[in-house]
């Protein structure tokens, strides 16, 4: 999937929660002259209640704050200093999802995984925050690492939670468009595939994997990642369904640029695998790649 691409639904989604903040912002005129929301905004259906200001100074320093989005870490501090000075604050969670987002961007994986911790230390359940740190510890996790299969196990507990809180605790304003739910819903469902997908095909778990690849794929069609495809069809080539591997490879190829490292991958599998199906294959052992580990996003 081509993530600038898909950040903007993430992005748009997250603006719409902003959008839903700004209305209900304290409103300076207030004849009491007491702080407080103007309106409590309400959840699309079946989600949770935006977040929102209590107050003015709140809002504004969440204005401030958020004006850091385009630095990474600038908008990691600018989080951090509104947490100490707004400890309460429900909108922590909006810009401390802002800041994990530039880390990602910034394929920074050690600060995204910091970001993800601090979502989830103020709500367990953020679906976002258990895939982004699902993700970093499914993409970094090597055959070499002594904790290896409890960071695997980690990563695993927290892909399957946000399967299960994306349609109870994604925080959507009522009014947004259908269309922009299923797609940022869609997205999360195919981010946590994809991690469980990983997750098996590093433990070399080639039927499970084939399994959450094409749950990932089929979660979001409209823009299959190309990581994803080029896992699944070597996922398949380890199965020895060279067949079908060839024809995720060919996808594979046609969602990628030759010279990235993703593009120069898929080229090189789609060519193994043409040499396979025009003659006696070997064993899937003899050839096929093992642990291919290309930038996921």
């Amino acid at each position: 999937m081509k993530r600038a691409a898909v950040m903007l639904i993430i992005l748009a989604t997250a603006s719409l929660a902003v959008a839903q903040t700004q209305q209900q912002a304290p409103n300076k005129s207030s004849q009491s002259g007491a702080p407080g929301a103007a309106q409590a905004g309400t959840p699309a259906p079946g989600g949770k209640l935006p977040p929102q200001a209590k107050t003015q100074p709140e809002f504004d320093a969440y204005q401030a704050a958020i004006k850091n989005a385009n630095d990474p870490a600038a908008m990691d501090k600018a989080a951090d200093d509104f947490a100490a000075k707004f400890p309460d604050s429900e909108l922590r969670v909006l810009l401390y999802r802002v800041a994990m987002h530039a880390q990602q961007g910034a394929n920074n994986a050690e600060k995204m995984s910091e970001d993800a911790q601090k979502i989830l230390k103020i709500d367990p359940d953020d679906p976002e925050a258990l895939i982004g740190a699902a993700e970093v510890i499914a993409e970094r996790t090597r055959d070499t690492d002594l904790d290896k299969d409890q960071r695997l196990a980690e990563a695993q507990k927290d892909a399957q939670r946000a399967l299960q809180t994306i349609d109870t605790d994604a925080a959507i304003p009522a009014g947004t468009p259908q269309e922009k739910i299923d797609a940022y819903k869609g997205f999360l469902r195919s981010s946590a595939y994809s991690i469980l997908g990983t997750i098996a095909f590093n433990q070399k778990n080639y039927v499970e994997a084939e399994t959450q690849f094409r749950k990932s794929i089929d979660a979001f069609p409209s823009q299959p990642d190309p990581v994803v495809v080029l896992r699944l069809a070597i996922a398949l080539d380890n199965q020895g369904k060279y067949p079908d591997a060839l024809k995720e490879a060919n996808r594979a190829v046609d969602l990628t640029q030759e010279n990235t490292t993703a593009g120069t991958l898929a080229r090189r599998e789609r060519d193994r695998l043409v040499q396979l199906t025009g003659g006696a294959p070997p064993k899937p052992s003899t050839g096929a790649m093992q642990n291919p580990n290309p930038p996921s996003h």
